[in-house]
């Protein structure tokens, strides 16, 4: 019931991420390393990427599904780690210190724990719970 409620929350919150991404690019742009080609469609197919991976866990249709939903998603927060961590570093590097430690050390702390998530709640994963065997 637990993985349930949370694999609904997550494909949520990867579906507004998404919009987010193709309705209003500009934010994501500011972060993006230098050294990511095209930005503008990374940050584009990123967004589809998270939309396309909300609707595979929700389906209620295959779990096959569910778990490359989980897998890609997980993938998907394995791969822009890097654009949190220039932001990190971009971010503290300002006089003011921007955002500040107190949302980017949660932050990165989160990245792993989504990258889990995305695993446990696709049932790719039952870590750290075994399954009965």
């Amino acid at each position: 019931m637990i993985r349930v409620a949370l694999r609904w929350i997550l494909a949520a919150f990867y579906a507004l991420a998404g919009w987010a991404h193709i309705a209003d690019p500009a934010p994501f742009l500011t972060i993006m390393p230098d050294a990511v080609p095209a930005p503008e469609a990374v940050v584009f197919w990123t967004g589809i990427a998270e939309i396309a991976g909300a609707i595979a866990l929700v389906q209620p249709w295959s779990r096959n599904l569910r778990r490359w939903g989980g897998i890609g998603l997980a993938l998907y927060a394995l791969c822009v780690f890097p654009a949190n961590i220039n932001h990190f570093m971009m971010d503290m590097a300002r006089e003011d210190n921007g955002l500040g430690l107190a949302y980017h050390v949660p932050r990165m702390v989160a990245q792993p724990i989504l990258i889990w998530l995305a695993l446990w709640v696709g049932g790719v994963t039952d870590w750290p719970r075994r399954r009965p065997t």
